[in-house]
């Protein structure tokens, strides 16, 4: 999951879904994470030329996909959505890909965010539940792997 060799730099984070992806930028050095943007996509494909947008912008030095689950571990209806969109991510730009396991990510996004504002922002909730995939990301000692 995590690489000793990610020391430092910007990372972006995905919040895969069929219909939004949530994007999220941070830092390894203070591992703080912010909701960024969220992606209209087709079957969990997004627009790859706004993809690269984004890469092109914040020049991240690896990209962080939440792999949804069910409480018990196993895969859910859209794992495969998730592992699709980390392979693609992967051999289209060329950069380093980690998954982390997003369970809960978007029971605790509505925490944060509110009813009020998920009602009035649908998308944010997909932003700052990439953000939290994120910030789980970075509480990840080290010398985990997979």
């Amino acid at each position: 999951m995590r690489s000793a060799a990610l020391k430092t730099g910007t990372l972006l984070a995905f919040d895969p879904g069929r219909r939004r992806i949530g994007v999220a930028v941070g830092e390894t050095v203070t591992g703080s994470a912010r909701p960024l943007v969220t992606l209209q996509a087709r079957d969990g494909r997004p627009d790859w030329e706004e993809v690269r947008r984004l890469i092109e912008e914040w020049r991240p030095e690896a990209l962080v996909i939440g792999l949804p689950r069910h409480a018990d571990g196993t895969a859910s209806t859209t794992t495969d959505i998730a592992e699709r969109l980390a392979r693609r991510l992967e051999g289209r730009f060329g950069l380093p890909v980690h998954t982390v396991d997003e369970r809960l990510s978007t029971a605790e996004a509505r925490d944060r965010l509110g009813p009020a504002r998920v009602r009035k922002d649908p998308p944010a909730l997909d932003r700052e539940a990439a953000a939290i995939i994120l910030e789980t990301f970075f509480a990840i000692p080290e010398e985990a792997d997979g």
